[in-house]
């Protein structure tokens, strides 16, 4: 498999030492310092697409894949204002595009239980919820884009939920998210509820960016006979 790597800072790294682990080849990286270069490429030299760039990066670098039927995994977050339309570009192209907040398949099962046990607090509204995110300090978007597909987990199956925000709340209809920044921290995930007698906590800590990688080269490799917007619902089979 040919790769394409749109985002060649840590993430990009850790994909490239995955994906070559795995036999497959890096058939071009486009960086910060020479986006310019994308225009050049020859699409047929490619077969997949891996994009973790930045958020300001992302939805061109999406376009240019579908606009050139260049199988697009994409990981960055931050820029999902504009998903509507890089889905509808990938209908009218037939193309495929799959997005995630997080590659990691650990996460992906923590979202599942953190969906299964919003279902069961459903029944105890005595109890508050809020969730944390801590990454390294080099991550520029908050919440992260795992922190908000839990608070969307938690809106979907908690009736007295409506919104989330991104900070403390006392506000039983929204879930707030708390954000932390720290140096050399990959991702913690901790999902609380809250009532005057206990807490009930779930929480997700990835030791290192190879999870991700992982999961994103996975992916790449599986998305290569499949057409339109994708999800790790359909990769996962939840």
């Amino acid at each position: 498999m040919r790769i394409l790597i749109l985002g060649y800072g840590k993430m990009g790294k850790a994909i490239e030492e995955i994906a070559e682990e795995r036999g497959h080849t890096i058939a071009h990286k486009i960086n910060i310092n020479n986006t310019q270069a994308l225009k050049f490429i020859n699409p047929e030299e490619v077969d997949v697409a891996i994009e973790f760039s930045q958020p300001d990066a992302a939805f061109d670098n999406i376009r240019y894949c579908l606009e050139n039927s260049i199988p697009v995994v994409c990981g960055t977050t931050g820029w999902l204002d504009k998903k509507p339309e890089a889905d509808e570009l990938c209908l009218q192209k037939n193309g495929a595009f799959f997005y995630a907040s997080n590659f990691s398949l650990g996460v992906n099962l923590f979202f599942r239980l953190n969906e299964l046990l919003a279902k069961m607090m459903e029944l105890h509204p005595n109890y508050k919820t809020e969730i944390t995110e801590i990454h390294h300090t080099e991550k520029l978007d908050a919440p992260s884009g795992t922190a908000i597909t839990l608070a969307e987990g938690l809106i979907k199956n908690l009736s007295s939920k409506e919104k989330w925000v991104n900070e403390p709340s006392d506000d039983e209809k929204v879930v707030p998210i708390i954000s932390k920044r720290e140096p050399d921290v990959p991702g913690t995930h901790i999902v609380k509820y809250i009532s005057d007698l206990d807490e009930i906590e779930i929480k997700h800590t990835a030791k290192s960016r190879s999870g991700f990688a992982l999961g994103a080269v996975l992916v790449a490799e599986w998305i290569q006979d499949k057409k339109g917007v994708l999800s790790m619902k359909d990769f996962m089979k939840f």
